[in-house]
């Protein structure tokens, strides 16, 4: 039972069963917890990082290196360690690369903040520090950055070249192929408005199947549906398709409130049975008065129906998802229809070809061959169901580091390069502010430098001896693009080596780092009602997480 302690009294506040951790005690905690996440991630990071596999209580296995999907996947407990699961989640969202930079920047930041803790510093100097020192940084990141454009194909190719490069997905030769998808997709779904370009992220769909290899994952020009077509008498291919989208059901509705039809003869029952077939025949046909030879129904189809659009010649395709629906609609320019009175050959779409095929033992949907489409997809292909999964998750990171990169038409060099030169930048800074706050904002620079730290380390270099080299080079001329080579363990120029990011990755990763750090150091007192101990954590053992992080290997 929790205690509260007012005038050397003790009085018992909480209920029977909860517990309370207080002050420092709650402080080092949480930071312990904080680091100890941000330790499981940060031997992925960069090309030479490690993979986690993870074991669900079902079995299921996930063998991957991308930070959100192993926090995620982790099942954490601690309210900490979903903190900063929720930061990969924020960075993977908005940006859809960066997390694992993300988190063990705020696990550095929380540590150092442990360390300041120690020496007598109070929070809120820390955390005045961490805030002064996160502005400064992304002023510091836009000076070092350089413009991009979505006709700079052979920069864009090398941002999603860095965004695959970590992932364990085949040889170079198909991540270069792959990278070359994506940006096919983006560029064909990006929308100008004047200087000012838009990617809707959502209208590139990745459909992945299991079989075949890496290497045929393709690009459509157009949609894909894991569907098949309703009856077995319809055409399984349609050239220069006529498409129409229903958001109807071609069937009877039953009546919202219970009816009761009273057939005294089996002619009365003959002609209900007419009735209710001449209304089916009627949906049909203005189907295909309209002109459509490719129906898409986001409801069900009646036997009946199908059996007169099957007479006609018409494709139909039934209970296709709204999200699919949509995207047929940006590919092909058809209207949704919510009513047959109203389809008319005006509202129909176009397609090249409209096919059912047979992949991997199930029938799936090709529309492809599009005029112009506003929605595409990339159908994925992998020898497991793992590598399929690990394709999907490094192309929704590089759609998001490229789709970045042109919104915001900045970028900057990689492997460590920007934050040592940030963390130079804000150690300049940190002198001429002074106070207790500079200790906080050197803190905060020290934490940027984990990144080439842990490149170094992956690299199987020394991290120190690195890092020393790293701020030399930073000070002479140019100094700003010497990042860490990890394929030939050297420092080099990262610009010349196109070993460059967007500029929203990483100021996304610095500004959701810091507010998370921030928020943990402002908490003193944990209180649980569950009736079990805050659950306290380290790099040895994770509280909360059961079976301390067992089933995790590098």
């Amino acid at each position: 039972m929790a205690e509260n302690q007012l005038g050397g009294q003790q009085y018992l506040v909480l209920p029977e069963g909860a517990s309370r951790l207080l002050g420092k005690e709650a402080q080092r905690t949480n930071i312990a917890v904080g680091y100890a996440v941000a330790s499981v991630v940060k031997t992925t990071l960069g090309p030479k990082g490690m993979d986690k596999m993870l074991v669900s209580e079902l079995g299921d296995i996930v063998i991957t290196n991308d930070g959100a999907t192993i926090l995620e996947e982790m099942n954490v407990e601690h309210p900490v360690a979903k903190i900063l699961v929720e930061v990969a989640k924020t960075q993977d969202k908005e940006v859809g690369d960066g997390t694992t930079s993300a988190v063990i920047i705020a696990g550095d930041l929380l540590r150092n903040a442990g360390n300041l803790l120690d020496m007598g510093i109070p929070p809120a100097a820390i955390i005045r520090g961490y805030d002064i020192a996160r502005e400064k940084a992304l002023e510091a990141l836009q000076n070092a950055s350089s413009t991009v454009t979505i006709d700079d194909s052979d920069k864009l190719e090398k941002i999603a070249k860095i965004s695959i490069g970590s992932k364990n997905i085949g040889s170079d030769a198909t991540k270069a192929a792959l990278t070359k998808l994506v940006i096919q997709a983006i560029k064909q779904v990006s929308v100008k408005n004047g200087s000012k370009v838009t990617i809707d992220k959502d209208f590139i769909k990745l459909e992945k199947k299991e079989g075949g290899s890496i290497e045929d994952t393709a690009f459509i020009n157009g949609v894909l549906i894991d569907k098949e077509v309703a009856h077995p008498g319809m055409p399984k291919s349609v050239k220069n398709a006529a498409i129409a989208l229903l958001d109807i059901a071609l069937e009877i509705e039953k009546t919202e409130t219970d009816a009761k039809i009273e057939i005294t003869s089996p002619e009365q029952m003959q002609a209900f049975l007419s009735q209710e077939e001449k209304m089916l025949k009627d949906m049909a046909d203005k189907i295909v008065k309209s002109k459509a030879n490719v129906v898409f129904v986001q409801k069900g189809i009646d036997d009946v129906a199908q059996h007169y659009l099957a007479k006609a010649g018409v494709m139909a395709v039934r209970r296709v998802k709204k999200s699919d629906m949509e995207k047929l609609s940006k590919a092909t320019g058809a209207r949704m229809i919510t009513s047959l009175d109203d389809l008319d050959a005006k509202d129909l779409g176009f397609a090249g070809l409209v096919e059912e095929r047979k992949i991997s033992g199930e029938q799936m949907i090709f529309v492809e061959k599009c005029k112009d489409p506003k929605s595409v997809t990339i159908f994925i292909r992998g020898g497991t169901k793992q590598a399929a999964d690990e394709v999907e998750r490094a192309l929704t990171d590089v759609i998001g580091a490229v789709s970045s990169a042109i919104e915001i038409g900045r970028y900057v060099t990689g492997g460590g390069s920007t934050e040592v030169e940030v963390a130079m930048k804000l150690r300049d800074i940190a002198t001429d502010i002074g106070g207790r706050e500079q200790l906080a904002i050197q803190a905060f620079a020290d934490a940027l430098e984990v990144v080439p730290k842990a490149l170094a380390d992956s690299a199987g270099m020394d991290p120190i001896d690195t890092l020393v080299q790293l701020r030399s080079k930073h000070k002479g001329k140019d100094g700003r693009i010497y990042g860490i080579d990890v394929y030939k363990n050297s420092i080099s120029d990262m610009e010349r080596l196109g070993v460059i990011e967007p500029l929203k990755v990483k100021a996304q990763a610095i500004s959701s780092a810091t507010e998370a750090s921030v928020s943990i150091l402002r908490i003193d007192d944990m209180i649980s009602s569950k009736g079990t101990r805050p659950p306290a954590g380290g790099p040895g053992g994770m509280g909360g997480m059961p079976g301390g992080m067992g089933g995790m290997e590098d």
